[in-house]
């Protein structure tokens, strides 16, 4: 299969490091979803029912980002990457990228960040 969805560059705030300010305040993020479903018989009749609404994987992500305060980036994507293959069964895999925009740490970095990829288990 090679088709695949993808939502480039959402960015949102949340609450997610180590440090205790990081622990206060939401911080700015980017995300990159990508998942691969097949979408031939979508195409084929125009219908989105046919298909996995990006927008509803965009709220199932927003859900578990803003309900969740993670310490960790790693668990972050993870958690996305894990309720984005809950959300529907045509899932093959999903990868999450995120990246903190304006890192804590004292070297000019653009921005920082992780990727995760889940592939459904057989």
């Amino acid at each position: 299969m090679s088709d695949v969805i993808e939502i480039r560059g959402w960015r949102l705030s949340a609450i997610v490091g180590v440090l205790a300010h990081e622990r206060e305040c939401a911080q700015p993020l980017v995300i990159d979803l990508e998942f691969e479903r097949p979408f031939e018989e979508a195409a084929a009749t125009d219908d989105v029912t046919r298909t996995t609404n990006y927008a509803d994987v965009l709220t199932r992500a927003q859900a578990t980002i803003l309900e969740g305060r993670f310490a960790l980036l790693e668990t972050l994507v993870a958690r996305v990457a894990d309720a984005v293959l809950d959300l529907d069964p045509a899932i093959e895999w999903v990868r999450v990228r995120a990246h903190k925009v304006r890192p804590p740490v004292p070297q000019d970095v653009a921005s920082l960040g992780v990727v995760c990829r889940r592939q459904r288990r057989a």
